[in-house]
């Protein structure tokens, strides 16, 4: 008895969903649990209140930090996604080249941690940025303000994050052809125009998906902020994690990072609605099928 199509692929995509439930769903349904609950000398109480929420909701250490969290996230996403473009261009339409993919795939090889003390001995005091600025004479004495700030988590973040970003995006534009690109510069439309009104619209899903990627992984990055981030460059994973390990008050933590999660779909939601209103995201229709009117 031959399986069919339908039935193969359901087979195949088993194991995959099998594994998002039990590590993805289950754990997330936990965490919704757990946020609606209270916790009192040291000990969970399984009932059902919003005390967690408003708590968080009405902390301004919550909302400094969010906020925080929020520029750094933005202004990583953003960045990476401007440089992405500019690359994946270059390897889309100008000249193709499996060498420097694979130079980006390359950074991915040296450890998480590797390259964030590469760049607090790049930042530091007796840094090589510092040591550049004392020779070329724009400085007399090494200055502390690259380190320990959002500064230093920003660009750490872009150098982790970038090789994601420009893979997606390279992705994006490869789905859209050379010719329509040609197409718009022979009608007079310079490199910025076609980019605006030909590859932005069609690769939209793909610039939004890196965007979202980069913020979310930027936002809620608790690692470099520890190394890099100081009193400034603090972020709401970081303010998460130490709910769970150091106070142990696993409700409020849950109930901080379900608050963080619908302030990324609310940006998302902003991107949609920015991209929309300025006709560089066209909604998309479903073609009709066959005998349909």
């Amino acid at each position: 008895m031959s399986l069919s199509q339908k039935q193969l692929g359901s087979i195949l995509a088993a194991p995959t969903v099998v594994y998002m439930a039990v590590f993805f769903v289950l754990p997330t349904f936990v965490l919704i649990v757990y946020s609606f609950w209270s916790l009192e000398a040291y000990q969970f109480i399984p009932d059902f209140q919003l005390g967690n929420y408003i708590g968080a909701l009405t902390s301004p250490l919550f909302w400094r930090v969010t906020l925080n969290a929020i520029r750094i996230g933005v202004m990583t996403a953003g960045i990476s996604v401007v440089l992405a473009c500019v690359v994946a261009y270059y390897l889309v339409y100008v000249k193709p080249s499996q060498v420097i993919l694979n130079l980006i795939l390359v950074t991915w090889f040296s450890s998480y941690l590797v390259r964030i003390y590469a760049w607090r001995t790049l930042l530091g005091t007796n840094g090589v940025l510092n040591t550049i600025l004392i020779q070329i004479g724009v400085i007399d004495q090494p200055l502390s303000i690259f380190l320990f700030n959002s500064f230093a988590v920003s660009i750490t973040l872009i150098h982790i994050y970038l090789p994601f970003c420009i893979l997606l995006v390279v992705s994006a534009m490869s789905e859209i052809k050379k010719d329509l690109v040609d197409a718009a510069r022979d009608l007079g439309t310079s490199s910025f125009g076609a980019f605006f009104k030909v590859i932005a619209p069609n690769a939209a899903n793909g610039l939004v998906g890196a965007f979202m990627l980069t913020f979310i992984l930027a936002a809620g990055d608790y690692v470099t902020p520890q190394l890099l981030g100081g009193s400034s460059g603090q972020t709401t994973g970081l303010l998460i994690a130490d709910q769970f390990r150091k106070t142990g008050n696993w409700p409020l933590g849950a109930a901080q990072a379900f608050i963080m999660f619908a302030i990324s779909v609310a940006l998302y939601a902003v991107l949609i609605g920015v991209g929309r209103a300025t006709g560089l995201i066209v909604k998309r229709h479903q073609p009709a099928a066959l005998g349909e009117e």
